[in-house]
């Protein structure tokens, strides 16, 4: 038998009830009366009723009795059935759950016609959970904005069209845009023109950190440099990525850009340290110097001009040694200023020895006489606005200036300040010692034209006075006792001005290498041995022990005439400064393959700072100065050149309580008794 159903169309065989309850959203039925006829599920979640507490019952009797504008529904719904629209009638109701909280809705109110007559049928959406999710998101874009715009970092995304959506408040600044309000549309056009890398080539929108990162590209950490006309380049290193869903689908991009700008000023600084000490250790000069120094620094600072300046010695002036410009063109007279000592920004440093920063040399109110004015004429004519100058110095002394010109407001002054000192403290070290190179040999040349005078000049006439001298003394039987005092007086000086004589020839001669050593296998301790038996009779005389401590054999390679008077020359040093009473210890040892020999006294010693200088030509220790002590500062010197010809070395110490040891190392054949 068949269903009794089964004749009827597909759709009528439905249950309503059950429909409706599937259905999301809440919903309630009226008829004309205002007796609610149907109640779903989700409005019974909705109101926290059942539909058994209300069906049946008219609207504005019910639990959550609807309003519409603050006016019960009835009146509304009198309306609906009247007009009986096509389209379903939206408005805004505000009901009652059962816990007497109102709620704010959206009703879709709608008249069907149905076998028991018309029905207004109203679907309801709860407003109050959307207003409280949309607070939230807000609440949540207020904090994320906040958070943002107090970051001290540049924060740049875009959606997953590429379009920009944020620029945070930092990012805004770097590139002069306006801190507040919306995203600017020209973004990807006005960022660009500021946009450098590393090596100052421009970066097009494309190639930016963020489309990178939108086209799927991750970056950490890469150098970016800003440029906005008018203001100082800027450093930042950026980290990039895309912005990317659970699903893996392309929401946008995100970069972060930090500024590194002192770090990477830094990082230059120490390749230009490198480069400047290349190009002083290259040159012979600091003016062929100049130009390689000069670039570097230019290059490390990112500024377009500099130029050395340094003290001509003759003069006194301070004259320009060098000029850089990045363009490489003609200067117009930029470069090449004598500076005025106290006048100008170099004519100040120069003045002072301080450093010396202008921010904005076109509004400085310091720069005011004419000459000044003039010179800030021409750096605005060239576009430059910061100046900063910086001594050359060795140690006190100023050398000379080193000035650099920046065409953009820099605001890094105690940072460049700083590595520009640097910069400077290695130039005044070259020129120092270059200067003091040049002295030394100045002083070489006199030394040698005094020899040279000593030689052709003193020689002679010495040699004529001795013979006279001597050919007096052998007729002095026609002398009384006074004359032949006085001849002998004569004799004696002339004796010892033709040992100072001969000993400067001769110290001449080794430096010079114009006599040569005869070396041969010799015995040392013979040398020594002998030389103490020679001075052992002055030694009593003037009441001074001298002992010696020597082994039996101690060969070496040397010249032994030479060696004999290096001997003699330190065992009459250490004779003259023992007092009587004193003893003078002459040690001869092999140590390591060395052939060691110590001559002590215990005489007044020499102080510690002078200890290396005594070995120079005339150098006497100032105790031995003060003294009254005789001497010529000689025999050290020459002591020294003979020890050096031998390839040994030779030194001085302290010997306690009082006195002074020299001792000389010189290389040995063989150790004692081989």
């Amino acid at each position: 038998m068949a269903d009794r159903n089964d004749d009827l169309p597909p759709l009528t065989i439905l249950d309503s009830a059950a429909l409706l309850d599937s259905v999301q959203e809440a919903f309630f039925a009226i008829d004309p009366e205002g007796v609610v006829r149907g109640f779903n599920r989700a409005a019974e979640e909705l109101l926290g009723m059942t539909a058994a507490e209300v069906c049946g019952r008219r609207l504005d009797d019910t639990p959550f009795r609807p309003e519409y504008g603050d006016q019960p529904i009835s009146a509304a719904l009198g309306r609906l059935f009247s007009a009986r629209p096509k389209r379903p009638v939206v408005r805004k109701l505000t009901v009652r759950h059962s816990d007497g909280r109102r709620l704010e809705t959206r009703a879709a109110m709608s008249v069907v016609h149905g076998s028991a007559g018309p029905l207004a049928c109203v679907f309801v959406t709860d407003l109050s959970s959307l207003a409280a999710a949309e607070d939230a998101v807000e609440r949540h874009n207020a904090f994320l904005t906040a958070l943002l715009d107090s970051l001290s970092v540049g924060v740049v995304a875009c959606d997953d069209i590429g379009r920009v959506i944020l620029v945070n408040r930092e990012m805004r600044r770097v590139h002069n845009d306006p801190e507040d309000g919306p995203v600017p549309a020209d973004v990807s056009v006005t960022h660009p023109k500021h946009l450098f890398d590393m090596d100052l080539n421009p970066v097009v929108w494309e190639q930016t950190p963020l489309m990178r990162a939108w086209r799927g590209e991750r970056l950490a950490a890469e150098d970016v440099v800003i440029r906005v006309p008018g203001r100082r380049s800027r450093v930042f290193a950026t980290t990039a990525q895309p912005i990317t869903g659970r699903d893996g689908r392309r929401l946008g991009a995100v970069t972060v850009a930090h500024e590194i700008t002192e770090q990477r000023h830094a990082d230059r600084f120490r390749v230009c340290h490198r480069e400047v000490e290349q190009a002083l250790r290259r040159s012979t000069s600091i003016a062929e110097a100049a130009p390689a120094i000069l670039r570097a620094v230019t290059g490390a600072l990112g500024w377009p001009r500099a130029e050395l300046f340094l003290i001509d010695e003759p003069s006194g002036s301070l004259r320009s040694v060098g000029g850089y410009s990045t363009t490489g063109t003609d200067t117009d007279g930029f470069f090449g200023h004598d500076p005025v000592r106290g006048r100008g920004i170099t004519g100040r440093v120069w003045e002072s020895g301080e450093a010396l920063w202008v921010a904005d040399i076109s509004r400085s109110a310091d720069l005011v006489t004419a000459r000044e004015r003039e010179l800030v004429e021409i750096c605005v004519r060239h576009g430059i606005r910061t100046v900063l100058a910086v001594p050359v110095r060795d140690g006190g002394i100023v050398l000379g200036v080193l000035t650099c010109y920046a065409v953009s407001p820099e605001v890094h002054e105690d940072l460049f300040t700083l590595l520009l000192d640097g910069i400077a403290a290695q130039i005044g070290v070259y020129v120092a010692l270059r200067r003091a190179e040049e002295l030394a040999r100045q002083l070489t040349r006199s030394q040698n034209d005094f020899l040279d005078l000593v030689g052709h000049e003193l020689r002679t006439p010495l040699t004529s006075i001795t013979a006279n001298a001597t050919m007096l003394a052998e007729e002095a039987t026609g002398l009384d006792d006074e004359q032949r005092q006085m001849l002998a007086v004569v004799a004696r000086n002339t004796t010892v001005l033709q040992h100072i004589v001969d000993t400067l020839l001769d110290l001449a001669a080794l430096d010079s290498g114009h006599h040569e050593l005869h070396r041969a296998a010799i015995d040392l301790v013979t040398v020594v041995t002998e030389a103490v038996a020679a001075y052992r009779p002055r030694a009593v005389g003037t009441g001074v022990r001298l002992y010696a401590d020597l082994p039996e054999r101690l060969r070496a390679d040397g010249d032994a005439v030479r060696l004999r008077q290096l001997v003699d020359d330190l065992l009459s040093n250490a004779l003259k400064f023992s007092p009587a009473g004193g003893d003078v210890q002459v040690t001869l040892r092999a140590v390591d393959h060395l052939a060691e020999l110590c001559i002590a006294d215990n005489g007044i010693g020499t102080p510690e700072p002078e200890r290396d200088e005594v070995f120079n030509r005339f150098y006497r220790a100032g105790n031995v100065r003060h003294q009254g002590i005789p001497g010529f500062g000689l025999g050290l010197a020459r002591a020294r050149t003979i020890v050096r010809l031998h390839g040994g070395e030779i030194s001085l110490r302290q010997r306690r309580p009082t006195g002074t040891v020299v001792c000389v190392r010189l290389p040995a054949l063989s150790r004692p008794g081989a």
